[in-house]
């Protein structure tokens, strides 16, 4: 990190994953990461906000030592995960005076995770404050924001944010800043979609905790800090609404050419129509492109073959991201070919189901499409087209 102030008496001791390209072994990085740990010096005592994760711990030994850091009061622990916690231990060791600061359930996970003793920890209440003499660290539970024992803190005399997943971004940089919000806002939307959309009801109970707070700076633990919180607020409240756009999202597979074809026809059917598509063949489709197509979208379609009697495996894995990312998608269809039978739209319609969207009829073709099936495809687009007019939406 070329500029590690923040304030004064606030550095940047984290650490950057530039080279880094998948996280929990399931979401692209094309960006890189950057695991964000911060030291507040208050005139009496002294607090680390999270660590790193442990790939980097060195970095994050390094960096303190560099800033002369001879003691530590306090650890905030905000998340259980290990890209935030993985490095306790390692820095427990270097100052066995700190005590670690979280709350009872992220204490427990840490106790499973790390291995930490009962004795190093400092359990905190909802709205509790610890002071470091001329600074307060004031505890705002956040849960959900992925996991249910999250937390952030508000320094109110520095007027900073500390919000570890909540508002953060996958995205590597030596600047503290990004140099615009244009620069930020994709990458702050891939890892919302990929992370966070899951428990968007959650999410605008969270905000409205937040909404009044005097924010100077928000300082999350992955990817730049944002001055202010009107750009990065006013993101999530909209990715966390209730509102759809005149767009659909369709992901699909193809063995052998007819369900790309179906496809094809039935994409631009709804292109005519004045419909936005996303579309993805699954075969090499990125996770994070869908899930952020996915937030804005009236309409999500599934395009799969029957394989042994059901859907496609990639389509059945699409189903299940449909259905654990939980969009406000307020339609869902399914599209695709068979060869003799089976049970192709039953189980995704069975996976889908739970997502709490209306399930247009599907349109099944029999081998190759024919005119007759053309015609079906046809109609299921203008079915699209007046379900988003009676949204509202054109």
């Amino acid at each position: 990190m070329k500029d590690i102030y923040i304030r004064k008496d606030i550095i940047y001791v984290g650490a950057i994953d530039a080279e880094r390209r998948i996280f929990d072994e399931l979401i692209s990085l094309p960006d890189g990461t950057s695991y964000n740990s911060y030291l507040i010096t208050g005139s009496e005592r002294t607090a680390l906000v999270d660590t790193v994760d442990p790939a980097k711990k060195e970095v994050l030994l390094h960096n303190l030592e560099k800033a002369g850091v001879k003691s530590i009061d306090y650890i905030l622990a905000h998340h259980g995960e290990q890209d935030h916690s993985g490095t306790l231990p390692d820095v427990l060791n270097a100052y066995p005076m700190a005590k670690v600061v979280t709350n009872v359930k992220c204490k427990n996970e840490l106790m499973d995770l790390l291995l930490i003793d009962d004795e190093r920890f400092i359990v905190i209440e909802d709205g509790a404050e610890i002071s470091l003499g001329n600074k307060t660290l004031r505890f705002i539970f956040t849960p959900w924001v992925h996991w249910p024992e999250t937390f952030i803190t508000y320094v109110p005399e520095d007027k900073i944010l500390f919000t570890c997943d909540f508002f953060g971004t996958h995205y590597a940089t030596e600047k503290l800043y990004p140099d615009s919000n244009d620069e930020i806002h994709l990458p702050a939307k891939r890892y919302y979609a990929e992370i966070m959309s899951p428990f968007r009801n959650i999410i605008r109970k969270n905000l409205e905790k937040i909404k009044d707070l005097d924010v100077e700076i928000v300082a999350p633990s992955h990817g730049p800090l944002h001055r202010g919180m009107d750009f990065i607020y006013q993101c999530y409240s909209d990715w966390a609404s209730d509102d759809v756009k005149n767009e659909a999202v369709i992901v699909y597979v193809s063995m052998h050419g007819s369900t790309e074809t179906i496809a094809g026809f039935f994409i631009e059917s709804l292109k005519k129509k004045g419909i936005t598509v996303h579309a993805f063949n699954l075969a090499d489709a990125d996770i994070g492109d869908i899930a952020m197509a996915l937030i804005d979208s009236a309409t999500a379609v599934i395009g799969s073959p029957m394989v042994l009697a059901g859907p496609h495996p990639k389509a059945v894995f699409a189903a299940y991201l449909v259905k654990a990312l939980r969009p406000k998608t307020k339609f869902l269809s399914v599209i695709g070919s068979y060869g003799w039978g089976g049970k192709l739209v039953e189980q995704l319609a069975e996976m889908l189901g739970s997502v709490g969207a209306e399930i247009i009829e599907p349109v099944l073709v029999k081998g190759y499409p024919k005119e007759s099936d053309y015609k079906l495809l046809e109609e299921l687009a203008e079915k699209i087209k007046s379900k988003h007019l009676e949204l509202g939406l054109s």
